[in-house]
């Protein structure tokens, strides 16, 4: 992949509504290639608008690249192993054939896809001089990525639901609970994800991308592009605002509700033993929502003006592959029957061995 030649095919004659003159690229990490590149005084001309990208990734070193190859690739295989290893225990095991785990099963489904979103192209961008990416294969990499997270979003408010029906109404649990209303919430949380993703790409690429063609990014994100788009972008940081807020935000009040309700049932319970057992049924499932919230809103609820790379690569690296790498361990190392539902899926296969 030639830089030098891409950085000036995308940027002859360009222009900039939010400024014009020199043009300043970051510095750290990039290719020798591109650095030369990196404070060029331009000439206002005719707008050249953008049909691919450069994704620098992490580091340009060719011995880092290696070792983060090596890294990312145990990490995704890691993930993949077990979050399949969770879909299928809970498939083939009748124990476990409850609302709980059903919904425990489409959240790691849901890792499954949302890791695979994004490894695949750090590990080629790790091992390849090619680090362009088309317009059409950014805004895929966008949607299918807001489709997870607006999904998860809702899930985790629907997990939070059974978690209320089951500890404060446990007699009528069953009943509450029933398949027909955990396929209708699984069904209504991917319906809602892809409506938002839907409108949450589409606000994205009605903006024009034109100048630097740069991204100092791992993935296609929302603050990098924003900060290429030569458009008029507050309109747009607006509805983002309001998709991004109200989707986050009702999750987040169901949730809150749901767990205010739980709260005080288990203080009305009088042994110390009822109270631990009823709180230990939703510690994992507020240890993954403090996760992936707390790493949501630190990316998307604020101005792009406080835009850090850096930070923010950080905090991207978290939810979009060490979150989806967590859930299974949250999930199976707190929890008795998936353990043993674990130990007889080993005892089955091993006398086949």
């Amino acid at each position: 992949m030639n830089f030098e030649n891409t950085y000036i095919e995308c940027n002859k004659g360009t222009s900039n509504t939010r400024g014009e003159g020199k043009v300043s690229l970051p510095r750290a990490g990039l290719p020798n290639q591109v650095q030369a590149f990196t404070s060029v005084d331009m000439e206002v001309g005719n707008r050249t608008i953008l049909t691919e990208f450069i994704l620098v990734g992490f580091s340009a070193d060719p011995q880092w690249q290696l070792i983060l190859f090596g890294v990312f690739l145990m990490l995704y295989l890691v993930t993949l192993s077990g979050n399949m290893t969770l879909v299928i225990l809970i498939r083939i095991d009748p124990h476990l054939h409850m609302p709980m785990y059903f919904f425990i099963g489409n959240l790691s489904f849901l890792d499954f896809w949302y890791t695979s979103v994004y490894t695949p192209k750090i590990l080629a961008s790790c091992v390849s001089k090619d680090k362009r990416i088309s317009l059409a294969g950014c805004g895929a990499q966008l949607f299918f990525s807001c489709v997870v997270a607006y999904t998860e979003c809702y899930l985790l408010a629907a997990m939070a639901y059974d978690r209320h029906a089951a500890i404060c109404n446990p007699l009528l649990y069953s009943g509450t609970m029933s398949t027909a209303l955990c396929t209708g919430l699984v069904a209504g949380s991917y319906v809602g994800g892809f409506l938002n993703a839907i409108a949450h790409t589409a606000n994205t690429f009605r903006l024009r991308f034109c100048g630097k063609n740069i991204i100092d990014h791992f993935f296609c994100d929302v603050p990098p592009l924003v900060k290429m788009s030569c458009s008029d972008t507050r309109v747009y940081e607006k509805v983002l605002l309001g998709v991004v807020g109200f989707t986050v935000l009702s999750s987040i009040l169901a949730i809150l509700i749901s767990y205010v309700n739980i709260l005080l049932a288990i203080l009305r319970i009088h042994s110390a033993s009822g109270r631990r057992k009823a709180f230990s049924t939703c510690a994992s499932h507020l240890i993954s929502v403090t996760l992936f919230y707390g790493s949501l809103l630190f990316m998307y609820s604020r101005p792009s003006s406080t835009y850090s790379l850096e930070r923010d690569k950080v905090a991207a690296l978290f939810y979009t592959v060490i979150n989806p790498l967590l859930n299974p361990l949250i999930y199976s190392l707190r929890n008795k029957d998936v353990k043993e539902a674990f130990r007889k899926a080993i005892k089955t296969i091993q006398p086949q061995t």
